[in-house]
């Protein structure tokens, strides 16, 4: 070995044996429910004496003792964090950092359903988005070629209008919010604008931080998005970008495939991709208050008619706040239901 090689090996191992001089952990549970106390600390692997700590949950300063902390965190988003532990030892300073998930502290409330009234439903509409407004149901349809955002009259289903989506996107979920309607496309990358009373295109908008557009609607002041993961995204109305979002999770685990959307009375009423289930999520947590089981509609509607294959399922949720009705239909479904949801 040339004197050249082995002083390059002798810095590196001098390199990796100060890298490897101290093993610091952070202590805390992988997930923990908001209703209980978070308590965390710092250890050495080789017992080796630690000044103190700054502990941070994501980016926050925690108040602490010399080397644990404890805190409520009930007041916090479900979902991912960051626990940081900023450690003091020997004249030196290490940074740490570990994941945990705050999970709801209680189970979610199930739900059954009546059928209140039945309408009847293009069953040649892959339904993607449903919207009620002005006595009227909007809605947005998808697959490429066949998308489209209607006008639609609830008591017949006859489309009054309808604009057609050019055949390279696959349309999917529509809101109506300020007189315009906007309309996502799946892995399109783009949403677009509508003039509510004509349908004729306005502009466009781009996705910010989601790669792909599932479900849509608003509460008044922001859009409201999902794209296929546990993320619920909130988007400025003016400039559509997403500033902000939730996680949506259970006190067991997260809920992903999130889908359709519709803002019910303060609460986001959301449909899970593959399921005939509408789960109620409180808006400014993540935390998922409700389950409604819908699986007997799929059941009726395929007593009555052949459904191609296992796409066809409940897709499309949409809400009468001035007469509080309730609606939803599905995928090349040929009934469009309003029910009535009754907890157990």
């Amino acid at each position: 070995m040339s004197y050249k090689s082995f002083f390059s090996f002798f810095i590196f191992m001098a390199i990796f044996s100060c890298k490897s001089e101290h093993k610091f952990i952070i202590n805390a549970p992988k997930k923990i429910q908001t209703n209980q106390e978070l308590t965390i600390s710092v250890s050495e692997k080789n017992n080796k004496p630690i000044d103190s700590v700054q502990f941070l949950l994501d980016d926050k300063k925690v108040k602490s003792d010399q080397t644990s902390a404890n805190l409520k965190i009930n007041d916090y988003k479900l979902g991912k964090h960051v626990i940081t532990a900023i450690i003091f030892h020997e004249n030196k300073t290490t940074k740490i950092t570990e994941i945990i998930y705050f999970l709801a502290d209680t189970a979610p409330d199930i739900y059954t359903y009546k059928i209140v009234n039945t309408y009847p439903h293009d069953k040649g509409a892959y339904t993607q988005g449903l919207e009620f407004y002005n006595g009227f149901l909007y809605e947005g349809t998808g697959q490429k070629g066949s998308s489209s955002i209607r006008k639609v009259e609830l008591k017949t289903g006859k489309v009054l209008q309808q604009q057609d989506l050019d055949a390279q996107y696959f349309g999917e979920g529509i809101t109506i919010f300020n007189n315009k309607l906007y309309q996502l496309t799946w892995q399109g990358g783009i949403g677009f604008v509508y003039d509510l009373e004509t349908f004729k295109q306005e502009k466009t908008f781009n996705y910010t931080k989601s790669r792909e557009g599932w479900g849509l609607t608003h509460n008044g002041e922001k859009l409201i998005k999902t794209d296929g993961t546990e993320i619920i995204w909130f988007l400025n109305p003016e400039t559509l970008v997403e500033e902000s979002y939730i996680e949506v999770y259970t006190n067991e685990r997260k809920v992903e495939k999130l889908n359709e959307l519709e803002y019910v009375n303060g609460l986001i009423y959301a449909n899970i991709w593959q399921q005939n289930t509408i789960l109620i999520v409180n808006p400014n947590t993540g935390k998922v208050e409700g389950v409604a089981n819908l699986n007997g509609l799929k059941t009726t509607i395929e007593n009555e008619q052949k459904l191609d294959n296992s796409d066809e399922v409940l897709n499309g949720i949409a809400f009468d706040k001035e007469n509080n009705r309730l609606f939803v239909t599905g995928k090349h479904w040929s009934k469009l239901y309003e029910i009535e949801l009754l907890k157990k």
